[in-house]
């Protein structure tokens, strides 16, 4: 497996299970349906334990534009590789998309509220503010790089719970500060499967929100370089 390959189906298995719990407690007659925010947070760091442990040992596991273009600008990734390595993440958020819209068709059928089909796809804000939205991911992703950044690799092996603190600091901004966008903190996440969310035959589904599609792809991009550039400065 090529990083390219790894990159790409990690993002994958990353949306298929995030976006997957999300559809399963907010669209009708699933079983999970008013699940809240506690199923939908835990559902996310699962997807990111997966994701991780999965493509770490070939990629690196960035399975976020942030995380790369965070560690290039550092010096920790080759500019080179950037290009690649964004691509593979938004192909694989795309693909994991078209995956759960397949497996909940019906159930998106079965809903009506437009607003409810496209929160299975992408972020949007309790309250739409774009400064203060930009600034609650910009500060999530911020707190998100200069976590993992600080997080060690632990000198014998764990197996599989290597990946396990970086699931837990997701599911910690998942449930401290996710209360105000719907914690993006990763561009491809939101990016990719909006762009399916436009492109599915998903009936009666209203449109995309792209007004708003540049705060979760911004602020996270921005957020992670000013943390990479704090982490340098103090580590």
């Amino acid at each position: 497996m090529t990083p390219f390959v790894a990159e790409l189906t990690g993002t994958a298995l990353l949306i298929i299970l995030g976006d997957g719990v999300v559809a399963n407690v907010v669209l009708n007659k699933t079983k999970g349906n008013n699940g809240g925010l506690i199923s939908i947070t835990f559902g996310w760091a699962i997807a990111v334990f997966v994701a991780v442990y999965a493509t770490a040992a070939v990629s690196g596991a960035h399975l976020n534009p942030a995380v790369t273009v965070a560690l290039a600008s550092i010096g920790k990734f080759d500019w080179a590789l950037v290009p690649g390595y964004l691509l593979a993440q938004l192909l694989g958020a795309m693909l994991g998309a078209f995956l759960v819209w397949l497996v909940y068709r019906q159930h998106f059928n079965g809903t009506e509220d437009a607003d409810t089909k496209r929160a299975v796809f992408c972020t949007g804000p309790a309250i739409k503010n774009p400064i203060d939205n930009i600034l609650s991911e910009l500060i999530g992703t911020f707190v998100f790089i200069l976590a993992v950044l600080f997080i060690t690799k632990s000198q014998s092996s764990l197996g599989a719970l290597d990946a396990l603190p970086v699931a837990l600091l997701v599911l910690g901004i998942g449930l401290s500060l996710g209360g105000t966008t719907g914690y993006a903190i990763n561009p491809a996440r939101d990016l990719g499967p909006r762009i399916m969310h436009t492109l599915l035959p998903i009936h009666n589904k209203g449109g995309s929100d792209w007004w708003y599609a540049w705060i979760p792809v911004v602020g996270p991009l921005v957020g992670a370089v000013l943390a990479a550039w704090v982490y340098q400065w103090i580590a």
